[in-house]
Protein backbone atom coordinates (compact mmCIF):
# COMPACT_ATOMS: atom_id res chain seq x y z
CA UNK A 1 0.00 0.00 0.00
CA UNK A 2 1.39 3.63 -0.82
CA UNK A 3 2.07 5.47 2.35
CA UNK A 4 1.49 8.75 0.88
CA UNK A 5 -1.52 11.17 0.77
CA UNK A 6 -3.00 14.34 -0.06
CA UNK A 7 -4.10 16.83 2.20
CA UNK A 8 -5.83 20.30 1.80
CA UNK A 9 -3.92 22.70 3.75
CA UNK A 10 -5.16 26.81 4.40
CA UNK A 11 -1.69 28.29 3.19
CA UNK A 12 -2.60 31.75 4.02
CA UNK A 13 -6.09 33.32 4.82
CA UNK A 14 -8.13 32.90 1.54
CA UNK A 15 -5.35 30.78 -0.52
CA UNK A 16 -5.66 26.96 0.35
CA UNK A 17 -4.24 24.51 -1.67
CA UNK A 18 -3.40 20.18 -2.18
CA UNK A 19 -0.06 19.12 -0.58
CA UNK A 20 1.11 15.83 -0.76
CA UNK A 21 1.88 14.21 2.68
CA UNK A 22 4.11 11.24 3.48
CA UNK A 23 2.25 8.87 5.97
CA UNK A 24 4.08 7.42 8.88
CA UNK A 25 3.98 3.09 9.13
CA UNK A 26 1.43 2.52 12.29
CA UNK A 27 2.81 1.54 15.23
CA UNK A 28 0.48 -0.56 17.41
CA UNK A 29 -2.62 0.46 18.66
CA UNK A 30 -2.88 2.55 15.32
CA UNK A 31 -4.81 1.99 12.13
CA UNK A 32 -4.52 3.35 8.79
CA UNK A 33 -7.88 5.18 7.42
CA UNK A 34 -7.97 5.55 3.37
CA UNK A 35 -11.09 8.65 3.60
CA UNK A 36 -14.94 8.18 1.99
CA UNK A 37 -16.22 11.71 2.53
CA UNK A 38 -15.17 14.58 5.05
CA UNK A 39 -17.40 17.41 5.60
CA UNK A 40 -16.87 21.65 5.58
CA UNK A 41 -18.95 22.77 8.68
CA UNK A 42 -19.03 26.32 6.81
CA UNK A 43 -19.39 28.25 10.21
CA UNK A 44 -16.16 27.41 11.20
CA UNK A 45 -14.15 26.36 8.45
CA UNK A 46 -14.78 29.07 6.70
CA UNK A 47 -13.84 31.64 9.90
CA UNK A 48 -10.39 29.64 9.69
CA UNK A 49 -10.00 30.01 6.17
CA UNK A 50 -10.61 33.85 6.34
CA UNK A 51 -7.86 34.15 9.06
CA UNK A 52 -11.02 34.80 11.50
CA UNK A 53 -9.78 33.12 14.52
CA UNK A 54 -8.38 35.73 17.29
CA UNK A 55 -4.90 35.09 18.78
CA UNK A 56 -6.03 34.51 22.17
CA UNK A 57 -8.63 31.67 21.13
CA UNK A 58 -5.93 29.85 18.60
CA UNK A 59 -5.38 27.02 20.90
CA UNK A 60 -9.29 26.94 22.18
CA UNK A 61 -10.10 26.62 18.91
CA UNK A 62 -7.26 24.08 17.76
CA UNK A 63 -8.73 20.75 15.69
CA UNK A 64 -7.32 17.27 17.57
CA UNK A 65 -5.67 16.63 14.19
CA UNK A 66 -4.73 20.24 13.03
CA UNK A 67 -1.38 20.62 12.15
CA UNK A 68 0.36 24.08 11.46
CA UNK A 69 -1.07 27.32 13.31
CA UNK A 70 -3.41 30.11 12.80
CA UNK A 71 -3.86 32.02 10.85
CA UNK A 72 -1.56 29.51 8.72
CA UNK A 73 -0.29 27.91 7.01
CA UNK A 74 -2.35 25.38 8.52
CA UNK A 75 -4.34 21.76 8.19
CA UNK A 76 -7.45 22.23 9.85
CA UNK A 77 -11.31 20.32 9.85
CA UNK A 78 -12.56 17.73 12.00
CA UNK A 79 -15.39 15.68 9.64
CA UNK A 80 -13.93 12.74 8.47
CA UNK A 81 -15.89 9.43 7.47
CA UNK A 82 -13.42 6.39 5.66
CA UNK A 83 -12.67 2.78 5.64
CA UNK A 84 -10.03 1.48 7.90
CA UNK A 85 -7.30 -0.49 5.76
CA UNK A 86 -5.09 -1.76 8.45
CA UNK A 87 -4.83 -2.06 12.09
CA UNK A 88 -6.62 -3.64 14.74
CA UNK A 89 -9.07 -6.74 13.83
CA UNK A 90 -11.79 -5.22 15.53
CA UNK A 91 -11.77 -2.13 13.36
CA UNK A 92 -10.09 -3.37 10.01
CA UNK A 93 -12.61 -3.18 7.19
CA UNK A 94 -14.89 -1.02 8.90
CA UNK A 95 -16.49 2.50 8.89
CA UNK A 96 -15.33 5.00 11.24
CA UNK A 97 -15.42 8.50 11.57
CA UNK A 98 -12.91 10.91 12.76
CA UNK A 99 -11.83 14.14 13.84
CA UNK A 100 -9.50 14.57 11.06
CA UNK A 101 -8.90 17.02 8.47
CA UNK A 102 -9.20 17.07 4.89
CA UNK A 103 -6.93 14.27 3.47
CA UNK A 104 -7.05 10.84 1.77
CA UNK A 105 -5.66 8.67 4.17
CA UNK A 106 -3.93 9.19 7.24
CA UNK A 107 -2.77 7.08 10.56
CA UNK A 108 -3.79 8.08 13.85
CA UNK A 109 -4.67 6.18 17.48
CA UNK A 110 -7.45 3.37 17.14
CA UNK A 111 -9.09 5.13 20.33
CA UNK A 112 -9.23 7.58 18.11
CA UNK A 113 -12.24 6.08 15.37
CA UNK A 114 -16.06 5.62 16.21
CA UNK A 115 -17.64 3.20 14.29
CA UNK A 116 -20.42 4.08 11.80
CA UNK A 117 -23.48 2.00 12.89
CA UNK A 118 -24.68 0.11 9.72
CA UNK A 119 -27.71 1.70 9.85
CA UNK A 120 -26.43 5.27 8.97
CA UNK A 121 -24.84 5.51 5.49
CA UNK A 122 -20.98 6.82 4.99
CA UNK A 123 -22.67 10.17 3.37
CA UNK A 124 -24.13 11.17 6.53
CA UNK A 125 -21.98 10.03 9.11
CA UNK A 126 -19.68 13.38 8.12
CA UNK A 127 -22.68 15.57 10.10
CA UNK A 128 -21.97 13.43 13.13
CA UNK A 129 -19.56 16.65 14.64
CA UNK A 130 -21.92 18.51 14.30
CA UNK A 131 -25.04 16.31 15.76
CA UNK A 132 -22.47 15.83 18.63
CA UNK A 133 -22.72 19.54 19.01
CA UNK A 134 -26.31 19.91 18.96
CA UNK A 135 -26.10 17.06 21.81
CA UNK A 136 -23.81 18.76 23.96
CA UNK A 137 -26.23 22.02 23.32
CA UNK A 138 -29.36 20.64 24.33
CA UNK A 139 -27.60 18.85 27.35
CA UNK A 140 -26.98 22.26 28.71
CA UNK A 141 -30.36 23.99 27.76
CA UNK A 142 -32.62 21.24 29.20
CA UNK A 143 -35.69 21.66 27.31
CA UNK A 144 -38.85 20.38 28.74
CA UNK A 145 -42.15 18.85 28.04
CA UNK A 146 -44.42 21.65 26.03
CA UNK A 147 -41.80 24.43 26.33
CA UNK A 148 -41.91 27.00 23.28
CA UNK A 149 -38.55 26.98 21.51
CA UNK A 150 -37.23 29.29 18.82
CA UNK A 151 -33.42 28.51 17.22
CA UNK A 152 -32.40 31.54 15.56
CA UNK A 153 -29.72 30.82 12.97
CA UNK A 154 -30.60 28.24 10.18
CA UNK A 155 -26.97 26.98 10.15
CA UNK A 156 -25.58 23.81 10.22
CA UNK A 157 -25.70 23.81 13.89
CA UNK A 158 -28.88 25.65 14.38
CA UNK A 159 -30.51 22.78 12.19
CA UNK A 160 -28.97 20.11 13.60
CA UNK A 161 -30.34 21.47 17.21
CA UNK A 162 -33.90 21.89 14.99
CA UNK A 163 -33.65 18.18 14.37
CA UNK A 164 -33.50 16.83 17.51
CA UNK A 165 -35.78 19.31 19.51
CA UNK A 166 -38.42 18.13 16.85
CA UNK A 167 -37.83 14.99 18.34
CA UNK A 168 -39.21 16.03 21.93
CA UNK A 169 -42.80 15.57 22.86
CA UNK A 170 -45.49 18.20 22.58
CA UNK A 171 -42.98 21.26 21.96
CA UNK A 172 -43.51 24.07 19.50
CA UNK A 173 -40.24 24.18 17.39
CA UNK A 174 -39.38 27.28 15.61
CA UNK A 175 -36.52 27.57 12.65
CA UNK A 176 -35.59 31.50 12.67
CA UNK A 177 -33.64 32.89 9.39
CA UNK A 178 -33.38 35.69 7.22
CA UNK A 179 -32.91 33.01 3.94
CA UNK A 180 -36.32 31.98 2.76
CA UNK A 181 -34.62 28.92 1.56
CA UNK A 182 -34.57 27.37 4.87
CA UNK A 183 -38.05 26.59 4.80
CA UNK A 184 -37.29 24.00 2.95
CA UNK A 185 -34.84 22.63 5.31
CA UNK A 186 -37.61 23.45 8.15
CA UNK A 187 -39.86 21.24 6.34
CA UNK A 188 -37.96 18.20 5.88
CA UNK A 189 -36.75 18.45 9.67
CA UNK A 190 -40.16 18.56 10.85
CA UNK A 191 -39.87 21.98 12.83
CA UNK A 192 -41.77 25.34 11.67
CA UNK A 193 -40.16 28.41 10.27
CA UNK A 194 -40.27 32.08 10.37
CA UNK A 195 -38.36 35.05 9.20
CA UNK A 196 -37.47 37.41 11.70
CA UNK A 197 -40.33 39.66 11.84
CA UNK A 198 -42.41 36.80 11.67
CA UNK A 199 -41.32 34.51 14.97
CA UNK A 200 -43.82 33.52 17.36
CA UNK A 201 -42.34 35.05 20.82
CA UNK A 202 -42.89 33.90 24.33
CA UNK A 203 -40.29 31.22 24.37
CA UNK A 204 -39.41 29.10 27.45
CA UNK A 205 -35.69 28.67 25.22
CA UNK A 206 -34.38 30.20 21.94
CA UNK A 207 -30.84 28.32 20.62
CA UNK A 208 -29.25 30.63 18.63
CA UNK A 209 -26.71 30.14 15.88
CA UNK A 210 -26.84 33.19 13.60
CA UNK A 211 -23.11 34.23 14.95
CA UNK A 212 -25.00 38.24 14.37
CA UNK A 213 -25.47 40.67 17.06
CA UNK A 214 -28.89 40.93 15.68
CA UNK A 215 -29.22 37.56 16.11
CA UNK A 216 -28.86 37.64 19.56
CA UNK A 217 -30.19 40.34 20.24
CA UNK A 218 -33.37 39.41 18.31
CA UNK A 219 -33.56 35.78 20.45
CA UNK A 220 -33.49 37.79 23.57
CA UNK A 221 -37.00 40.30 22.37
CA UNK A 222 -38.57 36.60 21.82
CA UNK A 223 -37.82 35.39 25.39
CA UNK A 224 -40.75 34.72 27.45
CA UNK A 225 -40.32 36.54 30.86
CA UNK A 226 -37.40 34.45 32.72
CA UNK A 227 -36.64 32.22 29.19
CA UNK A 228 -32.78 31.32 28.45
CA UNK A 229 -30.87 31.84 25.37
CA UNK A 230 -28.28 29.46 25.02
CA UNK A 231 -25.77 31.27 22.84
CA UNK A 232 -23.82 28.77 20.17
CA UNK A 233 -22.42 30.74 17.81
CA UNK A 234 -18.70 31.84 17.64
CA UNK A 235 -18.15 35.02 16.74
CA UNK A 236 -14.14 34.85 16.05
CA UNK A 237 -12.68 38.37 15.99
CA UNK A 238 -16.23 40.35 16.19
CA UNK A 239 -16.92 42.32 18.71
CA UNK A 240 -20.96 42.23 20.02
CA UNK A 241 -23.39 44.83 21.30
CA UNK A 242 -26.32 43.71 22.86
CA UNK A 243 -29.12 45.45 24.18
CA UNK A 244 -29.22 44.70 28.55
CA UNK A 245 -30.93 47.71 29.22
CA UNK A 246 -34.75 48.06 28.58
CA UNK A 247 -36.57 45.19 30.35
CA UNK A 248 -33.63 42.73 30.49
CA UNK A 249 -33.85 42.75 34.05
CA UNK A 250 -37.32 43.57 34.72
CA UNK A 251 -38.10 40.05 32.49
CA UNK A 252 -34.95 38.23 34.63
CA UNK A 253 -33.71 36.84 30.79
CA UNK A 254 -30.87 34.21 30.76
CA UNK A 255 -27.77 34.32 28.28
CA UNK A 256 -26.01 30.87 28.97
CA UNK A 257 -22.98 29.91 26.73
CA UNK A 258 -22.64 26.30 25.04
CA UNK A 259 -19.56 24.86 23.51
CA UNK A 260 -18.77 21.48 22.21
CA UNK A 261 -14.70 21.42 23.54
CA UNK A 262 -16.20 20.09 27.26
CA UNK A 263 -19.07 17.62 27.91
CA UNK A 264 -22.00 19.50 29.36
CA UNK A 265 -21.87 19.75 32.92
CA UNK A 266 -25.66 18.72 32.72
CA UNK A 267 -23.90 15.02 31.84
CA UNK A 268 -20.48 15.14 33.53
CA UNK A 269 -21.21 11.37 33.81
CA UNK A 270 -20.94 11.08 30.09
CA UNK A 271 -17.18 10.90 28.09
CA UNK A 272 -16.62 12.25 24.88
CA UNK A 273 -16.65 8.89 23.19
CA UNK A 274 -20.47 8.52 24.61
CA UNK A 275 -21.57 11.87 23.18
CA UNK A 276 -19.90 10.87 19.47
CA UNK A 277 -21.42 7.70 20.02
CA UNK A 278 -24.82 8.81 20.76
CA UNK A 279 -24.48 11.40 17.69
CA UNK A 280 -23.68 8.65 15.29
CA UNK A 281 -26.94 7.24 16.44
CA UNK A 282 -29.07 9.62 15.73
CA UNK A 283 -27.61 10.04 12.49
CA UNK A 284 -29.75 7.07 11.78
CA UNK A 285 -32.39 9.34 10.82
CA UNK A 286 -32.92 9.92 6.98
CA UNK A 287 -34.41 13.77 7.47
CA UNK A 288 -30.88 14.71 8.39
CA UNK A 289 -29.71 14.29 4.87
CA UNK A 290 -31.38 17.63 4.57
CA UNK A 291 -28.43 19.35 6.62
CA UNK A 292 -26.15 18.19 3.50
CA UNK A 293 -26.53 21.10 0.71
CA UNK A 294 -23.63 20.42 -1.56
CA UNK A 295 -20.64 17.88 -2.50
CA UNK A 296 -17.63 18.44 -4.74
CA UNK A 297 -14.12 16.24 -4.89
CA UNK A 298 -12.10 16.74 -2.66
CA UNK A 299 -9.50 18.08 -5.25
CA UNK A 300 -11.69 20.92 -5.85
CA UNK A 301 -11.20 22.30 -2.16
CA UNK A 302 -9.15 24.96 -3.04
CA UNK A 303 -12.07 26.32 -5.33
CA UNK A 304 -14.81 25.48 -3.03
CA UNK A 305 -13.55 27.12 -0.11
CA UNK A 306 -13.44 30.44 -1.17
CA UNK A 307 -16.69 30.30 -2.67
CA UNK A 308 -18.33 28.63 0.37
CA UNK A 309 -16.58 31.79 2.68
CA UNK A 310 -17.88 34.11 0.44
CA UNK A 311 -21.35 33.15 0.08
CA UNK A 312 -21.56 32.31 -3.38
CA UNK A 313 -21.70 28.30 -2.93
CA UNK A 314 -24.68 28.28 -0.40
CA UNK A 315 -24.08 25.60 2.28
CA UNK A 316 -25.21 23.93 5.39
CA UNK A 317 -22.80 21.01 5.44
CA UNK A 318 -20.64 21.19 2.32
CA UNK A 319 -19.22 17.27 1.47
CA UNK A 320 -15.91 16.16 -0.04
CA UNK A 321 -16.31 12.96 -1.87
CA UNK A 322 -12.71 11.04 -2.10
CA UNK A 323 -11.51 8.35 -4.64
CA UNK A 324 -13.61 5.10 -4.39
CA UNK A 325 -16.27 7.10 -2.31
CA UNK A 326 -19.62 6.50 -4.30
CA UNK A 327 -20.28 9.51 -6.69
Amino acid sequence: MSRTAHAFWLRSPGHGEIRDVALPEPAEGEAVVRTLYSGVSRGTETLVFRGGVPESQRAAMRAPFQEGDFPGPVKYGYLNVGIVEEGPKTLTGRTVFCLYPHQTRYVVPASALTVVPPSVPAERAVLAGTVETAVNALWDAAPLVGDRIAVVGGGMVGCSVAALLARFPGVRVQLVDTDPERARTAEALGVGFAAPEDALGGCDLVVHASATEQGLAHSLRLLAAEGTVVELSWYGDRAVRLPLGEDFHSRRLTIRSSQVGTVSPARASRSYADRLALALDLLADPALDALVTGESAFEELPEVLPKLASGEVPALCHRVRYPGASA
